[in-house]
This record gives C-alpha cells, sequence and structure tokens, in this order.
C-alpha cells in the first residue's frame, strides 16, 4: 500500500492556471481545433501525394520514403522551442507567427515540385507547421478545468482530422488540376485559419514571461525523472505510429494491392479517420478510468496488430481490417498521454508538450524510412510491421514499471524547473 500522504502516480499537482477555468474555454477549444487542422491539412500534403510525386519525378521506393519523410523532422524537432515559446509569449502569437511563416513553404512546392531537391527542401520547410501541436495543447490545457482536460485535450486532437482531409482531397484535386493546386489550395485554407486565430483567438490570461527565454531548458526534465522518458516513449509509438502508417499506407496500397492513387487515398484518410474519432475518447476515459488503463489497451492493441499487418498486409481484408483496429488502438493512446502531461508537470505544459511531441513526431520520421528500406532489401514490409509490436511491447514493459503497486518502483522526483 501507498504511505499515507505520499502522492500517487496519477494524482494531479497544484497548477498555476486555476484562472484559467472562464467561459471563454469552448471559444478557445474550436479556434484551436480548427487552426491545429489546417496546420495538420498541410503538413501531410507529401504523403497522399507522394505516388504521384513519386512517378512524375522519378524516384525509388527509398527515396520516396525520405521525401515523405521529411516535413516529419523539421516538426519533431521545432516542437521542443515551440512548446517553449508558447509559455513564453502565449499561444495567440505563437500560433499566428507560425502558420504565416509556413505559407512560403506550400507556394514553393505549388512552383517548383519537379525535382526532388525543391521537393525536400520545400518538404523540409512544410515541416514547420507539424510542430502546431506543441502550442495548442499549453493554450487548451490552460483554458480547460483539469477534471475535463483530458477529454478537451482528445478533442483538440482531432485536429490531426486535418490529414484525412488530405488524403480524401489532395489527390483527386492533383488528377483534376495538376500537382500544383493542392499545394495552392492547403495555402489558402492555412491563410485563412491564421487570419481567424489571430483575429478571434484571445489568452486565458495575461502571458508575463518568468525569465529569460531558453528554448531547450525542456530537456532539463530528463534528468532524474523517468517520467519524462517514459511518455516520450508512449507518444513516439502512438502517434507517430498513426503518422508514419497514415503517410506510407497509400505507398503500400498503390505498389502491393495496385489501386488507384485516389482510391489509396480514400482508403488512408479511412484509418486516419478512425484515429481522429479515438483520440477525444481516449482522453474521456483517461479523465475517468485512468490514462494508464487506456495506455495499456492500447499498447497491447498496437503489439498484436502490428504482427497481424506483417503476415496478412498482402491480402486486401486483414489489411482493412487490422489497419483500422490500430488507428482506434493509436488514436486511444495519443488521447491518454497528455492526460499524463498535464497531471505530471502541470506548471510546464507546453514545455513538457514541446519535448514529449518531438518524441512523437519522429516516430513518424523513422518508421516510413524502415518501411521503405525493408521494402528495397526484403521485397516487402513484414519486417517493418515486425519492429513497431517490439515497440508497443517494449512501451508496455515501461508502462508496467510505473505502476506504483509494484515491490520494486522508480523514484519519482519533481520536474525541474524549465
Amino acid at each position: 500500500m501507498r504511505p499515507q500522504g505520499a502522492p500517487s502516480m496519477l494524482e494531479p499537482m497544484a497548477t498555476p492556471d486555476a484562472r484559467s477555468q472562464s467561459p471563454g474555454g469552448g471559444r478557445a477549444l474550436v479556434l484551436a481545433t480548427l487552426a491545429f487542422t489546417a496546420c495538420f491539412f498541410a503538413w501531410a500534403m507529401l504523403g497522399p501525394l507522394a505516388p504521384a510525386l513519386q512517378e512524375s519525378i522519378g524516384l525509388s521506393d527509398f527515396a520516396t520514403a525520405v521525401m515523405v519523410a521529411v516535413p516529419v523532422l523539421l516538426g519533431s524537432l521545432l516542437r521542443v522551442p515551440l512548446g517553449v515559446l508558447t509559455d513564453h509569449y502565449g499561444a495567440r502569437r505563437t500560433f499566428t507567427a507560425l502558420m504565416a511563416v509556413t505559407l512560403p513553404a506550400l507556394v514553393g512546392l505549388a512552383f517548383w515540385h519537379a525535382s526532388l531537391g525543391a521537393v525536400l527542401a520545400f518538404g523540409l520547410w512544410l515541416g514547420l507547421a507539424g510542430a502546431s501541436f506543441a502550442v495548442g495543447i499549453p493554450f487548451v490545457s490552460r483554458w480547460t478545468a483539469p477534471e475535463r482536460r483530458g477529454f478537451a485535450l482528445g478533442v483538440y486532437g482531432m485536429g490531426m482530422g486535418g490529414t484525412v482531409l488530405t488524403a480524401l482531397l489532395a489527390p483527386r484535386i492533383a488528377d483534376r488540376w495538376g500537382l500544383a493546386a493542392p499545394f495552392w489550395v492547403a495555402a489558402v485554407v492555412l491563410a485563412l485559419a491564421g487570419i481567424v486565430f489571430a483575429v478571434l483567438a484571445r489568452e486565458p490570461y495575461p502571458v508575463r514571461p518568468a525569465g529569460p527565454l531558453r528554448l531547450f531548458a525542456p530537456l532539463a526534465i530528463f534528468r532524474g525523472n523517468p517520467r519524462a522518458w517514459a511518455l516520450t516513449l508512449f507518444y513516439f509509438l502512438s502517434f507517430g505510429g498513426f503518422v508514419a502508417l497514415f503517410l506510407y499506407l497509400p505507398k503500400l496500397l498503390v505498389g502491393v494491392h495496385e489501386l488507384s492513387k485516389s482510391d489509396a487515398g480514400a482508403r488512408a484518410a479511412g484509418f486516419a479517420l478512425f484515429a481522429v474519432v479515438a483520440r477525444p475518447a481516449g482522453g474521456w476515459l483517461a479523465d475517468r478510468i485512468g490514462a494508464e488503463r487506456v495506455l495499456r489497451v492500447s499498447f497491447a492493441l498496437t503489439a498484436a496488430l502490428a504482427i497481424a499487418l506483417a503476415f496478412g498486409y498482402r491480402a486486401m481484408i486483414p489489411l482493412t481490417l487490422a489497419c483500422l483496429a490500430i488507428g482506434l488502438a493509436f488514436g486511444a493512446g495519443t488521447g491518454a498521454v497528455f492526460k499524463l502531461v498535464a497531471l505530471w508537470f502541470p506548471g510546464h505544459v507546453g514545455a513538457v508538450t514541446g519535448v514529449v511531441g518531438a518524441a512523437g513526431g519522429l516516430g513518424g520520421f523513422a518508421p516510413p524510412l524502415v518501411l521503405g528500406l525493408a521494402k528495397t532489401l526484403t521485397g516487402g514490409y513484414a519486417v517493418g510491421f515486425v519492429l513497431l509490436s517490439v515497440v508497443a511491447i517494449v512501451a508496455l514493459a515501461v508502462l508496467a514499471s510505473l505502476d506504483p503497486r509494484r515491490k520494486r518502483r522508480w523514484r519519482l522526483r519533481p520536474a525541474p524547473a524549465v
């Protein structure tokens, strides 16, 4: 039994955001979700368009995987400083500036998408949009009461449904009006979202920097704090797995099952939709039964379904069923992870979100490369799916080691000031 007065692993800590519980939270959640959706709509462009770009430029499977993964790289690394900037300057300024700076990348891709060098350069720049996640999480957290925060963050996370819209629309727009058209559409959507957010969004209370701006100070949470390491692993698996499978699924469907590009994009959208819907459900369940339980089920399902994909991806029905089910597991997992972020690090939600979000983004960067390399070396994708299952098993083991009921526990120290 836990000693009387000792904190449970999941007990909420005191938060400085007590003033943030105001009636404006609903509007803030809607605005943040719309802005996040627009950013992810832009960020995911290269995945659904990969088969057309590969054919147009004449790329190998591995080069195509690199092209698809490049936006994920910068979007991952920039989540750390953007989380700090959000804590320092507020989400309204940071989100608006981020969307404005991303626009030239879409314009560049619209003009120069006929060479691999240009696509890689502008694709890397486009990764800025993927860092938007680290801006909205602290914004929504500050507007939401702790007992409803898991659900609210799950609703905000539905903004990753922008990837669904990309998968559905981008190939069709390209088929009808050419490869430049989807990038122009994304630029218009992002510009409108930036204007709306800049005009209507408000901070729940004045943001006053507590000290000098230190962009990489959040890395200090890794010192002697196993919870931070665990959160990065959990999000690496849940969100990274979602991004990786969404980005590479159109290529797999076209190459293995010989579907049309539009049909492959629509099926990838179905996978993403299941994950998007499951995200607020995962947050809602985390509010009620605990984030640990939700993550335990999510990781177990991921491990089993990844093995099913390794042996069944060449048959359409097993592939479809396993992808939809693993989409639910990924979505529920992502919804639960940030419930723990707000509980464990309430005073540094933006900073910690940046670090954890970066891990998730890197989880979306590496697997497409692994799948592409596996296809090149072995002629199939089974090895990549087996590795996904191994990561899920490791995450389950780490989660079990954090259980306070175990006799042998990690000593949980308070997070250092960042």
